[in-house]
């Protein structure tokens, strides 16, 4: 008796056996408990140097802000102390984000073959690369010019009568750097969404090229929610924001000339006997 040739098809890892519904919610139950864990822990241990979190942000302020006794004012007796836990979550957050998205992988690693895995993973290596980048590039170039245009409205010169000083609550100005920073970084994930979608095939690069009119404005719509009320900083954000949309175009077009996830994972099927 001959064998019969090995199906071309045939998938190159088969999952060891076929998780319920059950138990898929106990590893994911699993996953997002040590997630937590590992980001509480991060969040207690960041609160111990939130002193020196605090000098690092407040640093672009300092450095556009003349004279020698500037300072951050607090008015409630609590707002310091709720201040410095802020802090504390947000290095926590980004401490633990690396095993947040390991956990996650880890999770829908096993039900993915191996050509699946290979499409999967870039976009898990790209996705903190290009949100610390955001991150950067708000706090190098963004805030230290936003900053300087505010405080250009200072003026403390007598022959205006009375001063006109900033002295920002510590709160309101740690919670707007905060949100910049998170806000840029989750701007900067574009080319990895799309990305995604046209590997997919939700979406095309034509289709992209076609709206992208539609998206432009769309993009300095989001610039003008997130970034401070001045035409400078919805600039600095929307200018990057339209240069990584032609990337995630260019992207999703090269992505194209290489099969879907969904024909990828229709041809790790195993053959019906």
């Amino acid at each position: 008796m001959t064998t019969p040739p090995p199906d071309e098809k045939a998938p190159e890892k088969t999952p060891e056996k076929t998780m319920s519904l059950l138990e898929h919610l106990v590893e994911l139950r699993r996953r997002l408990l040590i997630s937590f864990l590992f980001f509480a822990c991060a969040t207690v241990a960041s609160y111990f140097f939130a002193a020196d979190i605090y000098g690092f942000l407040v640093k672009p302020l300092a450095q556009v802000l003349p004279g020698e006794n500037r300072r951050l004012i607090y008015t409630g007796l609590g707002e310091a102390f709720i201040t410095y836990l802020k802090l504390a979550c947000f290095a926590g957050g980004f401490l633990s984000f690396p095993v947040v998205a390991s956990q996650l992988w880890l999770f829908v690693a096993p039900g993915l073959y191996k050509n699946e895995k290979s499409v999967f993973l870039p976009f898990l290596v790209a996705t903190p690369a290009l949100f610390m980048t955001g991150a950067a590039f708000v706090y190098y170039l963004v805030i230290p010019v936003a900053w300087k245009f505010f405080a250009g409205f200072e003026s403390l010169h007598p022959a205006t009568g009375m001063p006109i000083q900033l002295e920002a609550r510590v709160s309101e100005y740690l919670s707007l750097i905060m949100t910049l920073i998170f806000a840029f970084g989750f701007c900067f994930q574009m080319p990895v969404l799309l990305t995604l979608l046209g590997r997919v095939g939700i979406i095309s690069s034509e289709w992209l090229a076609d709206k992208r009119r539609y998206m432009i404005v769309l993009i300095f719509i989001v610039a003008a929610v997130l970034t401070p009320p001045d035409i400078l900083s919805q600039f600095m954000l929307a200018v990057p924001m339209m240069a990584l949309y032609e990337i995630s175009v260019i992207l999703v077009r090269m992505g194209e000339k290489k099969p879907k996830i969904a024909d990828v994972a229709a041809e790790n099927e195993i053959p019906a006997p």
